[in-house]
């Protein structure tokens, strides 16, 4: 079986080994060079961190919108979070029917990430688990304030994943606008637990990323 641990007593999900399968099959097709298996297991170790920290309102939602939340990817289409919700709801049905999951808390999370950089910290204050919205978005961006040379490959990556779908010059113009936007932002991160840790290596990633764009 597959775990995701959670914080304390709260129980882990567990993959059976078919389901596991299909799902890292999923992760494989296209090939990818970001949004890949390895970026599910760099998210899942934000995961693990905020459980051992704040911890989790509904664990094992999260931890199933991690794991499917980039099953679908296809970078000449817009819809890959719907697709990737569509595909986890349906796998939750057929694997999973009597785990008592919220599979629409699950699907939801993950159309969530379709608007990343567009939220404020405040946007979620009305959702029963507004915590778990602000700290699942930020383990999926929490990249943005890893290492210097980590971020740089992140960048590169996302850029091989667009070649041959997006002209060049294209790419790089709308690259820089996200990141540009990002980076105006008052709030990269929603939630404190993720600002406190990499607010400062986020601004001068994206900074250096947007300076050689230029």
């Amino acid at each position: 079986m597959a775990t995701l641990p959670a914080r304390g007593v709260v129980p882990v999900i567990e993959l059976s080994d078919a389901q596991r399968e299909r799902l890292q099959a999923a992760y494989a097709e296209p090939p990818r060079a970001y949004h890949a298996w390895s970026h599910v297991g760099e998210v899942a170790r934000h995961y693990e961190a905020v459980a051992e920290g704040p911890g989790w309102g509904q664990p094992r939602e999260v931890a199933l919108a991690v794991l499917y939340h980039d099953a679908v990817y296809d970078p000449a289409r817009r819809d890959n979070e719907a697709r990737s919700a569509d595909f986890a709801l349906q796998e939750i049905a057929r694997w999973m029917p009597d785990g008592g999951i919220d599979a629409s808390r699950v699907g939801q999370l993950i159309l969530w990430t379709a608007r990343h950089g567009q939220f404020a910290p405040d946007d979620f204050n009305d959702d029963p688990c507004p915590d778990d919205v602000r700290h699942f978005l930020d383990c999926d961006m929490a990249i943005l304030g890893a290492s210097p040379d980590a971020f740089d490959a992140y960048d590169r990556a996302i850029a091989r994943e667009y070649r041959g779908h997006v002209p060049g010059w294209l790419f790089r113009i709308n690259r820089r606008r996200f990141l540009k936007g990002l980076l105006a932002r008052d709030r990269i991160f929603l939630s404190e637990f993720f600002h406190e840790r990499f607010n400062a290596a986020a601004r001068a990633n994206l900074r250096r990323a947007v300076t050689r764009k230029q």
